[in-house]
């Protein structure tokens, strides 16, 4: 398994960039490879990617989801083995750090290849630089969902 590690300087609110990161279906938008996410539930995505003439699809759940400040996730089907993390720090009114863990198992010997050449890590820094270039470009949010997800599987409003 790669842990792979990318953080990113937006110039926008911490609220901004979390509630477009919580736009699921919008990935397809600045993630290299994926071709569509479907937001099955508030917990759940499924994902379809094409990467390296690879088609995969598989699926999500959010297993730790709190407003402006976290959201992690795991896959729960599919070929593709990950979990990952993206933390939220504000910087100032206007500028926020957004950082991004991911731990990957590649399956098959071009992903384990292409892993090895550092393939996933430069893939996941191209991610983060698109989603910096997209939600600056955008100047605010597609839309947001607030709502908070705890281990353990509850889910409720947002803690204020």
């Amino acid at each position: 398994m790669s842990t792979v590690k990318e953080t990113v300087e937006v110039d926008v609110p911490i609220h901004t960039a979390y509630n477009q990161w919580t736009q699921f279906e919008e990935f397809p938008n600045f993630m290299e490879g994926v071709e569509e996410v479907r937001q099955l539930d508030d917990r759940h995505n499924h994902w379809t990617t094409k990467i390296g003439g690879v088609r995969r699809e598989f699926d999500t759940e959010i297993v730790d989801q709190l407003p402006d400040e976290r959201v992690t996730w795991r896959t729960t089907s599919g070929d593709t083995h990950q979990k990952g993390t993206v933390r939220f720090q504000r910087l100032d009114d206007t500028h926020t750090r957004v950082e991004l863990v991911m731990d990957v198992e590649p399956s098959g010997a071009v992903e384990k290849a292409g892993d090895v050449l550092g393939a996933i890590d430069r893939q996941i820094k191209g991610d983060m630089k698109r989603f910096k270039q997209y939600i600056e470009k955008r100047g605010g949010e597609s839309g947001a969902w607030r709502g908070r997800i705890q281990p353990g599987g509850g889910t409720g409003p947002t803690p204020l």
